[in-house]
């Protein structure tokens, strides 16, 4: 059998973010009820209560009056919002206000933790980590659902008090998993989940729920197509001979291409766990 390089050619392509993968499943199948979703979905970044008063919400309407600054002064006592961001990645120094441009993540406008050009749609949150990190992996949500998702990342992005939660402190920085991103049982209300839940169930979602799980299975699954399509091509050559050679250039073409973004997405890692590829000879602990 000959392999034409249209063949060829498409199993070189490398398959978008979204594609369906074999572990893609209704949330329904995966998450019992909201408060599985939202405390799987990140491992233990958030924790869900049932006293309403003592959660937080990833979502409001009122830009001069953010109900998180009365659930952070109940839990943590204090009498005004916090005046660091204390997370470190996308993220501003101290929280500040933002221009009419904040439009996605815009309950924030008035005091947040990110830049409005960070946060400027939702399409830009979706792939503002790379791929394999973006929650539509097993294809296009509904509108209802997705909503959430860009909730969740105006929160992180965006929230103030989102960095009382940051897991390791500064005086842990000799943790081997130290890092300045990752959130600890962030209290949400109950009701918010339950209402993700609602709008979500329908959906499809990869693996057992883990957003990060769900990043690991995305590369695997690309490497393993890019090494079927080096086989193919390979094949195409030892039957075609030498003038399929630019159906072989179009294989390595796929590979370095997978390569590259292998390498971008070790280099966010890198950076995301607090152990960047390229730093200084010398540095100190970033506050």
């Amino acid at each position: 059998m000959k392999f034409s390089a249209t063949i060829v050619i498409g199993l070189c392509t490398i398959p978008a973010a979204s594609a369906w993968e074999e572990s893609c499943t209704q949330f329904k199948n995966i998450y019992a009820d909201g408060t599985q979703l939202c405390e799987v979905m990140w491992e233990d970044s958030f924790t869900v209560v049932d006293d309403e008063s003592m959660g937080y919400t990833m979502w409001f309407f009122d830009h001069d009056t953010n109900p998180n600054n009365e659930v952070t002064a109940k839990i943590h006592g204090n009498s005004s919002t916090p005046d660091k961001c204390h997370l470190n990645y996308f993220h501003k120094e101290i929280p500040s206000p933002e221009d009419d441009n904040m439009s996605e993540c815009h309950p924030w406008q008035n005091n947040a933790c990110c830049n409005s050009d960070t946060v400027e749609s939702g399409s830009a949150l979706n792939a503002a980590y790379g791929p394999g990190f973006e929650w539509d992996r097993c294809g296009p949500m509904s509108q209802a659902c997705e909503r959430f998702f860009v909730q969740e990342a105006c929160l992180y992005e965006c929230e103030p008090s989102a960095g009382l939660y940051r897991k390791f402190k500064e005086d842990q920085f000799d943790d081997p998993d130290y890092n300045e991103w990752q959130l600890f049982k962030m209290p949400i209300k109950k009701s918010y989940c339950n209402a993700w839940y609602d709008a979500c169930k329908n959906d499809y979602f990869c693996g057992k729920g883990s957003f990060f799980e769900c990043s690991a299975f995305y590369w695997e699954d690309q490497k393993a197509k890019e090494e079927a399509a080096a086989a193919a091509a390979a094949a195409a050559y030892e039957e075609e001979g030498p003038s399929s050679g630019v159906v072989i250039g179009l294989s390595v073409a796929g590979a370095l291409a997978v390569a590259g973004i292998l390498a971008s997405v070790v280099l966010i890692s890198r950076e995301k766990s607090g152990n960047p590829m390229f730093a200084p000879a010398e540095t100190g602990v970033s506050t």
